[in-house]
């Protein structure tokens, strides 16, 4: 059973940081995309960032450019989101999922309709 597993997420000040981390079980992640998503409440579902197959390619939304960084580890089945200076902002449930990837050169999309195994979420707050 293909599963992906969200942690990292928690309570934080303004200005710290957090790392993502979401493990795959069931399948190996190195012919998938992968996408994180984040979901505050009241908002639609949006698109963070991706990183294609090989970690050669990323994307970032504009709102978190310069500040996240998506990082890839295929020998451990997991990716990463990296959150520096973060903001009020960036509170939400942040979700990520995988999408086949069949040409491993190919730009990654952060289009939530293209990815079709998703995790659980999980949950940060920024707060002082």
């Amino acid at each position: 059973q293909l599963q992906l597993v969200e942690s990292g997420g928690g309570l934080v000040q303004p200005g710290g940081s957090l790392r993502l981390s979401c493990a795959a079980s069931g399948f190996t992640l190195d012919i998938y995309a992968i996408g994180w998503f984040r979901q505050a409440p009241g908002k639609e579902r949006e698109g963070v960032s991706c990183i294609s197959r090989g970690g050669g390619r990323t994307k970032y939304a504009d709102s978190v450019k310069g500040r996240f960084t998506i990082s890839r580890d295929n020998a451990k089945n997991t990716v990463y989101l990296q959150m520096n200076n973060l903001k009020a902002e960036d509170t939400a449930v942040y979700y990520c999922a995988a999408r086949l990837q069949y040409i491993p050169q190919a730009m990654c999309v952060i289009s939530r309709s293209e990815y079709t195994n998703w995790g659980q979420g999980t949950q940060v707050i920024v707060s002082s």
